[in-house]
């Protein structure tokens, strides 16, 4: 588990027609009765309108108005509670909290590096005791050393960071990766359990998680081979040549995984915890800043297994993209995903695209990321997309992204501790102008020591955000996630996610949807996730 070295308000008129046919004569009437054939009419349906607002969100928006008034404390606890659909944006291991790396790395028998504050390999093991070297201290015997207990947290986080000359948040949150990591993969239930039980406290229901599976076979493959440019043969060839033989291996880790956070969970138990609530979901990670054999290699990997393996539903590049490969070979990798997406069109991407600000590149690399991610890199979705207006021609690009409805996964908290982008410096208010889908994610909520609810929190502190507004970015990250089927709300440009679908008009709330509703419900796994998540805005407002 690799993470990365990485307008107003619209208010919905409900404008109702009446029309008034003149009566004619009764007589005449019986008349044209009596001599008409009997003729059976077709049922019509009525144009699916906006929802108009009901008493009880208008009482719920009056009580998000006060809580804002009263401060950020009474903000959360109002936040907190309410249903927030999704997190697109998590990678797994920036997601654990400090505090489980060092109990992980005690019960593997890691030692700690007291200089460097990372987790080492031991010499061996002596008594259920790490031998470590000189230098270095068992992790199990950590908590027993609450300086050094601190400094760990520190050291895996941006708890107390203060940045200096040579240590920038960028540099620090980066760094925390390599610090952590060593760990097991047999945690990875303990891993999952955590985010989920985390989510369900919060009212989310849908997580996809950001995970990167052993490559290590495929690295090998593609290196015995050598690098071909020709990417649909280099394809070709590494098919030929087994890359799908460790895919089998993939799939049995995400088994014990799962198995494992269910037993945990005590799911399908009648102590079944409400952390089994919450559905996850994967996103294939592949690290984009290696060569371009091996990264090629993890593409086609990566497209492999999600078409093997529907646990993942997406693909994704990480690592800091201000990196020097990661710059070099951007365009490259672009074209990576070009010649071999059309081999598998039913796998999702989203693109970490854009996740840098001024003086980090020359300023010609803040011009073109975004861009190439959406008309290139065939992206649905953009992963914080910070440096949009210096794209070239960038409102011509948020036009775009309004009209294809690429969606950008804003992660408020990291882009200020990585990038220092915030507030008025960040594009969020210019997105939602242009009409292009936003939605509140978390990034690492470990590493920077937030949650799902910190960041909606934020956001209504920072902009001048209305309940109905918050409620839409809620129902935008269901609507983009990448999970099969339907959508319960109609296509509009721009996305207005205010107009159900016919079949499910004058349903949405309810318990269970019937007839035709019902029909398109139980056939799509999005709409399951949008239909609970209407019920739970019910629930949420009638509180009120």
């Amino acid at each position: 588990m690799i993470r990365s070295l990485r307008h107003w308000p619209l208010f919905p008129i409900l404008i109702a027609s009446f029309f008034f046919a003149v009566p004619r004569p009764v007589d005449a009437q019986k008349a044209a009765a009596q001599k008409a054939p009997a003729q059976k009419l077709p049922v019509q349906k009525p144009p699916a309108v906006a929802l108009s607002p009901s008493s009880a969100e208008v009482r719920t928006a009056r009580a998000f108005d006060d809580a804002r008034k009263q401060g950020p404390e009474a903000l959360r606890a109002f936040l907190y509670r309410m249903p927030k659909g999704a997190d697109l944006h998590s990678h797994l291991s920036g997601a654990i909290y400090a505090e489980s790396w060092i109990r992980a790395a005690g019960e593997d028998h890691l030692c700690v590096d007291t200089k460097t504050l990372a987790f080492a390999k031991p010499n061996g093991v002596n008594n259920d005791l790490a031998v470590c070297k000189t230098g270095e201290v068992p992790a199990s015997t950590v908590p027993q050393n609450q300086h050094l207990y601190d400094d760990l947290i520190d050291a895996f986080s941006m708890r107390t960071f203060v940045p200096v000359s040579a240590d920038s948040g960028h540099d620090h949150f980066f760094a925390t990766f390599d610090k952590f990591g060593g760990t097991d993969k047999r945690h990875m239930g303990e891993w999952l359990d955590e985010v989920a039980t985390r989510a369900a406290a919060q009212n989310e229901q849908y997580l996809e998680l950001m995970d990167t599976p052993d490559f290590r076979p495929a690295a090998a493959i593609a290196a015995r081979i050598g690098y071909n440019p020709n990417f649909v043969e280099y394809h070709e060839k590494l098919l030929s040549s087994g890359i799908k033989e460790s895919i089998p291996t993939i799939s049995a880790a995400i088994d014990r995984a799962e198995d494992d956070r269910k037993t945990r969970e005590h799911c399908g138990q009648p102590d079944a915890q409400p952390a089994c609530g919450v559905k996850i979901r994967f996103i294939y990670q592949i690290l984009r800043g290696l060569p371009p054999e091996v990264v090629f290699a993890q593409v086609v990997l990566g497209f492999e297994t999600a078409v093997a393996d529907t646990r993942f539903v997406g693909m994704n590049f990480v690592q800091p993209e201000d990196g020097y490969i990661a710059m070099r070979d951007y365009r490259l990798q672009m074209q990576m995903l070009d010649a071999v997406h059309g081999s598998y069109p039913q796998v999702h991407i989203s693109l970490h695209a854009g996740e840098l600000a001024p003086g980090m590149v020359p300023p010609e690399g803040l011009t073109f990321h975004i861009r190439l991610a959406v008309e290139q890199g065939e992206a649905e979705r953009i992963g914080h997309g910070v440096d949009v207006m210096y794209e070239d021609r960038p409102y011509e690009l948020l036009k775009e992204m309004s009209v294809k409805h690429v969606m950008v996964e804003v992660n408020l908290t990291s882009n200020d501790v990585i990038l220092n982008m915030k507030g008025d410096d960040h594009p969020f208010e210019l997105y939602r102008r242009y009409g292009v889908p936003v939605a509140l994610s978390t990034d690492d909520e470990g590493v920077s020591r937030i949650d799902l609810t910190h960041e909606y929190v934020r956001a209504a502190v920072t902009y001048p955000l209305s309940y109905r507004d918050l409620k839409k970015i809620a129902r935008t990250s269901l609507e983009h996630s990448f999970l099969p089927g339907g959508s319960v709300w109609q296509q509009a440009t721009p996305e207005t996610l205010d107009k159900p679908v016919p079949a499910c008009a004058g349903q949405l709330g309810q318990d269970t949807p019937a007839g035709e509703c019902a029909d398109l419900v139980s056939g799509s796994e999005k709409a399951q996730q949008q239909w609970e998540l209407e019920r739970r805005f019910h629930a949420f407002e009638a509180s009120y």
